[in-house]
């Protein structure tokens, strides 16, 4: 479904990608992990159309994404939450939720895909009439992901979904991942804590100064000593 090879991103003279390739099947959940600064946003944003790379290729359901405007690229059927979590304050949980739903184009009724972004986060029903600026981190997060999954994506890019959430709200945030895989939606995830990668992930990619040093299995990574000195000085033994 996406696939992305050899890419390379420069900002202000600086190079952030350097040849990064990886992957997302449909149907697929992988995450893309690496500490702060490692690259993660700039490939989200890369897929997006926020940012021009140098070289390389995205390939969207084998359309290549060069050129294309963000707008263009979520109506191809990509959504995009990115890690501000940033909410219409002044406009409702419903409205903001219904609003990707007013662009044209999508197969799907607007009331099964805001049904859908309901199911995904269960809780976000008893706020329906509550302004997006009353919400809580971990529920402005929630109507983050659910506004993305309104627009009836077929590939959904979640970044850092988890970020400075309480540890009592990221059990909702993955079981809201995993609502959406249920689905049928490929999430690509990009995340600077590997405790929080959720243990049903298909694939796992690891970025250091933005390089790809490791892709596989979530669970092989855990043996491997570069993706332990890598990810925030966690050794081998605290996350096992």
């Amino acid at each position: 479904m996406l696939s992305v090879h050899d890419l390379v991103v420069d900002i202000e003279g600086s190079r952030v990608l350097r040849s990064v390739s990886f992957e997302v099947k449909e149907g697929e959940l992988v995450c893309l992990v690496g500490r702060n600064g490692a690259g993660k946003t700039t490939a989200l944003r890369s897929i997006m159309g926020f940012r021009k790379w140098v070289s390389g290729s995205i390939l969207f359901q084998n359309r290549s994404l060069v050129g294309l405007r963000p707008f263009q690229i979520a109506r191809m059927g990509i959504g995009f939450a990115p890690e501000e979590s940033e909410v219409f304050g002044e406009l409702t949980v419903a409205e903001n939720i219904a609003m990707p739903t007013w662009t044209p184009g999508n197969e799907r009724t607007a009331a099964e895909r805001i049904n859908e972004a309901y199911n995904v986060f269960p809780n976000l029903r008893r706020y329906m009439d509550r302004s997006g600026q009353a919400l809580s981190g971990g529920e402005r997060k929630m109507l983050s992901i659910a506004r993305a999954l309104a627009l009836g994506p077929k590939l959904l890019l979640l970044d850092e979904p988890t970020e400075g959430l309480s540890p009592v709200v990221i059990p909702s945030i993955i079981d809201g991942l995993s609502n959406i895989r249920s689905f049928g939606h490929a999430v690509f995830i990009a995340e600077s804590n590997i405790h929080h990668v959720p243990d049903f992930a298909d694939r796992l990619y690891v970025i250091e100064r933005g390089e790809i040093i490791y892709a596989g299995r979530p669970q092989d990574a855990l043996r491997n000593p570069a993706v332990g000195r890598s990810i925030e000085g966690v050794s081998i033994s605290q996350m096992s």
